[in-house]
């Protein structure tokens, strides 16, 4: 325990005398590290085991021996200091130990400037001896005497080579001893000897000397290199020899060689680019943001006739025949940042005039700062001829599309007007009393006739399509509605040939739907049409399903399919041509102008669509073709009466001005409403029917578009005007023409036509017409008056109706069963089925409840489904029995 803490240790360790003694050992205020570490050592060298401690600190005086030894207090404040101790043991008379004096002094001091020295030492060798730089001592002769690490690694050599050998002149490049003797010679003006010399001479003189020289290594290769030469002196300022500290300067030579490459790179880039910008074809200039020209090629010294000097500082507007426009193009390319086909003319010197097409952009420097406009002008004048020429070419053709739509407008009217009559006159002599030799002949008649204007109607479409003529309608239309119309229309020809008829439309096929149903209707007679021509036993079925072709999105699928005679597969290539079939063979068997695929495939592909064919000879053909159509999301269709529930509808009564010029039409027109109840009046041209309908009082007009005097269309508007003027409700006019080309229908109905109707025109689709449009059509009707007469049905199709009749009939009482157990199935699909079948027998009427019957069964409606079937049973009970 220590009994002694004078005032030195207190300073020292930062106790207190009163804070150690007899309370702690001098072990309790050492490095715990350094006695471990004692003890370790004292052990093994004194061969006892000693314990870490206090004994460790005092073991050797206990043993009567010298001993002074590095400690580390540590003081009361937690920091250490360096101390070296002096220990002795104190004994009394009888020589026992009975205590220890530690006499111990701060080594701080010491330690700091030990560790100062060695840091120097250090640093002195760590330059000496680095790799980074030589460091070469010569005597004053020149001679090496000191060659460190750095210059034996950078030099190649070893210290022994060179030391008191050679001097650093025999490790320099000759050449350059020379020049360097040479420059400091005349900058000097003292004769100077190529060799060290050259090297030192300024150092000798006392002036401070830094420069490039190239070091030859040992194995001969060349390092350059940065040299500081410092004259070595003594005490009394004699030079004893000089220190020559080279750096590698191989990196900063390699940087000023690619820096003169980039230099080099950056000139032939420069040059490259003038080149491209002088080939070029296009004049071509810059300017800054205010339109002053800051470069130009010399295709714009051509274009302006000016130099390059001349143009450079010029406003760029200065250089054109209209300089707003010029200047307002600069000021466009600023704010829209290009501009492109910007057409100035641009005035040369010498007055020539040329057009240009310009195309500009902003340019920016690497800040992004609006350096100016960048512009290339391109003479357009040939290309501007070349316009004009193509131009007047449209024009022309134009021109003669117009002189053709109006030979085909003349040619329209002046076949269709005797085809009126002659088509007419055959319907009204198939109706009267004939021998049957005569209504051979009667028919072959009427076949004839609509053969031709089935030629001149495809012949039309033709040359519509061809001409651009043909617009689509995009209106809503039932899918299933317009199948069964169709079917209707070519089911009479397939009864005769005693072939089955299949339509089918697939599941998941949407029936409401956006397009042209007319166009949709007239490809799938031309197919049906051909596929019942063509075949004689058999089956011909239309079938609708979605097309899964992705080239065609949205599209429905028809496929028309035969058992007839099929088409050679050398032959396929050529069906769509015109005037085109299979062979000769077949024209002379079933006839045809060959026009009607070629027109199906282009109105298809009017569509957005596509068609294609495949066939088997003697097995049959499949004609298919795709078609895009929207969904008619605002379709409705509600359940309503057929026309005429209870009983066939009367006709009214109507007064009707008829204005027609031809006597030929005005027979053909007043022998279809001979047995109606219509009264119709005839005016000869526009202005008497002018005169006609101000007198009177009409419920419908007749206009014939084609009169002498005054036209129909002028007549229209006629009547228009004075109707407007009297404050007269319009009168529907259904407008009369024989021509059939684009833009008809438009100008008839823009000058004020109700309704639009082509020659030759069928009874029924004028009578239907009349119904429609006239403004007493549901007016009180004249009861007991004749019924219109229906289109004529084939012998084969009458005699079945008496079956169809009772068969009506039966579906009636199973509709009934139906209702009375509210099962809607089976009035939907027989509704559906009358709705299908009932024209193609002559009915309407039944078709019209076969309608109701199907919507008001799928709307689940009890008391409409009764309403419409009583009425159908009484429409029925009616008829001839069977």
């Amino acid at each position: 325990m220590i009994q002694i803490f004078n005032v030195g240790a207190e300073r020292m360790l930062g106790y207190a005398a009163a804070d150690v003694m007899n309370t702690i050992t001098p072990a309790d205020i050492s490095d715990p590290q350094e006695l471990i570490a004692r003890a370790q050592t004292l052990s093994a060298e004194l061969g006892a085991e000693i314990t870490p401690g206090f004994e460790a600190l005092v073991f050797k005086a206990s043993r009567g021996i010298e001993d002074i030894y590095e400690l580390t207090y540590i003081r009361k404040d937690g920091t250490r200091f360096p101390a070296v101790v002096s220990v002795t043991a104190l004994r009394d008379a009888q020589d026992t130990i009975i205590g220890y004096l530690l006499i111990g002094t701060d080594n701080t001091a010491r330690k700091e400037a030990e560790e100062a020295l060695l840091k120097a030492g250090a640093l002195q060798s760590a330059i000496f001896n680095s790799a980074n730089f030589s460091s070469i001592a010569t005597d004053a002769k020149g001679v090496i005497q000191i060659f460190n690490v750095g210059a034996e690694r950078m030099l190649g050599y070893a210290a022994a080579d060179v030391m008191n050998t050679i001097t650093p002149a025999d490790i320099s490049d000759p050449q350059e001893l020379i020049a360097r003797a040479q420059a400091l010679s005349a900058e000097l003006a003292t004769d100077i000897t190529p060799g060290f010399e050259a090297l030192v001479f300024k150092a000798s003189r006392g002036i401070e000397d830094i420069y490039e020289l190239t070091y030859i290594r040992k194995d001969g290769t060349r390092l350059p290199a940065v040299v500081s030469v410092t004259a070595l002196r003594d005490a009394a300022g004699i030079i004893i020899g000089y220190l020559l500290i080279g750096t590698d300067n191989t990196a900063r030579k390699l940087v000023e060689e690619e820096q003169k490459k980039s230099d080099q790179s950056l000139r032939d880039q420069q040059f490259y680019t003038r080149s491209l910008i002088e080939s070029n074809i296009d004049a071509l200039m810059t300017t800054d943001p205010a339109g002053i020209i800051t470069d130009v090629n010399k295709q714009m010294e051509a274009l302006t006739g000016s130099t390059r000097d001349e143009l450079i500082g010029a406003p760029f507007k200065d250089c054109f025949t209209d300089p707003e426009r010029a200047e307002a193009g600069i000021k466009r390319v600023l704010a829209e940042k290009s501009v492109t086909d910007y057409e100035l003319t641009a005035r040369a010197r010498d007055g020539k005039q040329t057009v240009v097409s310009y195309n500009a952009t902003t340019f920016y420097d690497r800040s992004r700062t609006l350096k100016g406009v960048f512009a290339a002008a391109r003479d357009v004048t040939e290309r501007k001829r070349v316009e004009a020429e193509l131009q007047q070419a449209k024009a022309d053709a134009e021109s003669a599309s117009r002189t053709k739509s109006d030979f085909l407008a003349s040619m329209s009217h002046e076949i269709r007007t005797p085809m009126n009559a002659i088509m007419g006159i055959a319907d009204l002599l198939a109706k009267t009393p004939l021998t049957p030799e005569q209504d051979k002949y009667v028919q072959i008649f009427r076949r004839s006739g609509e053969n031709l204007l089935n030629l001149i109607n495809d012949i039309l479409d033709l040359s519509k399509v061809e001409a651009s003529q043909l617009d689509l309608e995009r209106t809503g239309f039932s899918l299933s509605d317009h199948l069964e119309k169709v079917i209707e229309m070519v089911a009479p020809k397939a009864h005769e040939k005693g072939l089955t008829l299949v339509c089918e439309i697939a599941p998941g096929v949407a029936n409401d739907l956006v397009g042209d149903p007319t166009r949709l209707r007239q490809v799938l007679l031309n197919l049906l049409g051909n596929a019942i021509k063509f075949t004689e036993v058999g089956e011909v079925s239309l079938k609708v399903e979605t097309d899964l072709n992705p080239a065609v999105p949205a599209a429905l699928r028809f496929t028309v399919s035969d058992s007839g005679i099929g088409i050679a597969g050398d032959k396929l290539g050529r069906v769509f041509e015109r005037f085109t079939q299979a062979d000769s063979s077949t024209t002379r068997r079933f006839g045809g102008s060959g026009l009607g695929l070629t027109i199906s495939k282009r109105l298809v592909e009017l569509m957005g669509g596509r068609i294609w064919v495949s066939s088997v000879v003697d097995m049959g053909s499949v004609f298919a073709f795709a078609v895009p159509f929207e969904v008619w999301i605002a379709a409705s269709r509600p359940v309503s009466a057929p026309v005429g529930v209870g009983s066939e509808a009367p006709l009214p009564e109507l007064h009707i001005l008829m204005a027609e010029d031809s006597p030929d039409n005005c027979t053909i027109a007043l022998a279809y409403l001979e047995h109606t109840p219509f009264h119709v009046d005839v005016a000869e041209n526009g202005i008497i029917a002018c005169e006609m309908l101000k007198a009177g009082d009409y419920d419908l007009v007749l206009m014939d578009r084609q009169m002498p005097a005054m036209d129909g269309l002028t007549a229209t508007r006629t009547i228009r005007a004075w109707e407007k003027a009297h404050d007269r409700p319009p009168t529907p006019i259904i407008a009369l023409t024989a021509s059939a080309l684009k833009g008809d229908r438009e100008t008839c109905l823009a000058a004020g036509c109700t309704a639009y109707l082509t020659k030759p025109i069928k009874q029924d689709v004028l009578l239907q017409a009349i119904l429609d449009y006239s403004r007493s059509a549901s007016a009180p009707v004249a009861h007991g008056e004749p019924e219109a007469a229906k289109p004529a049905l084939s012998a084969r199709i009458t005699a079945q109706i008496p079956a169809y009749l009772d068969s009506c009939r039966q579906h009636v009482l199973t509709m009934r069963e139906a209702l009375n157990r509210e099962d809607f199935e089976p009035v939907t699909i027989l509704g559906h089925n009358m709705r299908g079948s009932g024209g193609g027998f002559g009915f309407q009427a039944i078709t019209d409840f076969g309608a109701g019957l199907e919507q008001a069964a799928e709307d689940t409606d009890v008391l409409a489904s009764r309403r419409l079937l009583e009425d159908l049973s009484s429409y029925l009970s009616r008829q001839a029995p069977a």
